[in-house]
């Protein structure tokens, strides 16, 4: 008998959270889903895996896609490096596997964006193959439930975990039991104080019977998120503002306007723009704040507003209507900038 699966399976056959993907036995569906779901909370994820799947409803579609759009379609869910990868992913598929992904989760692995966690969430869900699906949500409940106390990200220890959830996985039913898990650990082995009164674990578990579950998992402290000041400037040329596609790690293939350092002093903006962008500009005016985090940045922007006068812009970079801007896939960081990039100003409109 495997009370540790019995009892988890049987609160999870009442309490399962209702998810479009789940349920059926689509593998791309999966993979799909849990990319979303990397950092991501499910309320956020929903509507996004509802058109993404609309507009690119299977593997082939995915893999003919022209990257802009499948970047537009993940505009605002963040982390786009999971977006680009499952394009990658999906065209690696069509070449490799015939366009059908494998079940086993070392083949699965091969593919471009999924790790250890995202195969064996496909594997277990949809191929029912017992394989555990571990992460943050995972580690957790079972840190507190089997009493694991070491530091969870050393290497060892997230093999320990690893190891305690293959020990007893049910063959019969390791996506349910995976997905269970993930759920106990979103909605009531929560971070911080868990509701140990509603827990379906709790006479299996070693934190509650220990009263130190609040103090579990063992995680190292973060380092702070680093914050970063920028100039925005949004240069007009009529009715059009000027972006151009980043090519950097961070948000590559996302469309922004133009930034500069904050180094780089407002008297110095106009030459450094000119200099990025080929374009002339003049009339540069303050016109808000933004600030956006991410996981290790913060951005901090002092927006501008400044008319184009003179240039061609370089290849990189163009002007572009409201319309135009509307099918471009912008980070969120550009929200409040892109707000003001088509704002009347006094006196020019």
């Amino acid at each position: 008998m495997n009370l540790f699966a019995d009892t988890l399976l049987s609160w999870y056959d009442q309490h399962k959270r209702s998810m479009p993907w789940r349920d059926i036995r689509n593998p791309y569906a999966t993979w799909v889903s849990e990319i979303m779901l990397q950092q991501t909370r499910v309320e956020t994820v929903v509507p996004y895996f509802l058109r993404f799947m609309a507009d690119f409803p299977d593997l082939k579609s995915l893999a003919e896609a022209v990257e802009d759009d499948v970047l537009k379609h993940w505009e605002g869910l963040g982390y786009y490096s999971r977006a680009r990868n499952l394009h990658a992913g999906a065209k690696q598929v069509m070449a490799d596997y015939g366009g059908a992904l494998p079940s086993q989760p070392e083949l699965l692995q091969k593919i471009k964006g999924v790790g250890a966690y995202t195969a064996g969430a496909i594997a277990s869900i949809a191929f029912g193959i017992p394989t555990p699906a571990v992460d943050g949500n995972v580690i957790r409940v079972i840190s507190r439930i089997k009493g694991i106390r070491e530091n969870a990200m050393d290497p060892a220890v997230k093999q320990k975990i690893t190891e305690q959830v293959t020990q007893i996985i049910p063959a019969d039913r390791p996506g349910d039991f995976n997905q269970a898990l993930m759920d106990l650990g979103a909605t009531i082995c929560v971070p911080g104080t868990p509701d140990c009164g509603s827990c379906p674990m709790r006479d299996l578990c070693s934190a509650y019977a220990a009263g130190d579950a609040e103090e579990l998992p063992n995680l190292p402290q973060r380092t702070p998120p680093k914050r970063i000041p920028w100039h925005v400037l949004l240069v007009r040329r009529e009715k059009s503002v000027l972006v151009h596609k980043r090519t950097e790690s961070m948000l590559n293939g996302l469309w922004t306007f133009v930034m500069i350092p904050e180094t780089k002093k407002p008297d110095a903006l106009s030459r450094e723009a000119e200099r990025l962008t080929g374009i002339s500009l003049e009339n540069l005016r303050a016109c808000g704040t933004a600030r956006h985090v991410f996981t290790h940045q913060i951005w901090e922007m002092q927006l501008w507003h400044a008319d184009a006068t003179s240039g061609t812009p370089r290849s990189d970079w163009r002007f572009v209507t409201q319309e135009e801007m509307d099918g471009l896939a912008l980070p969120s960081a550009m929200n409040a900038a892109r707000r003001k990039a088509f704002e009347p100003v006094e006196g020019k409109e």
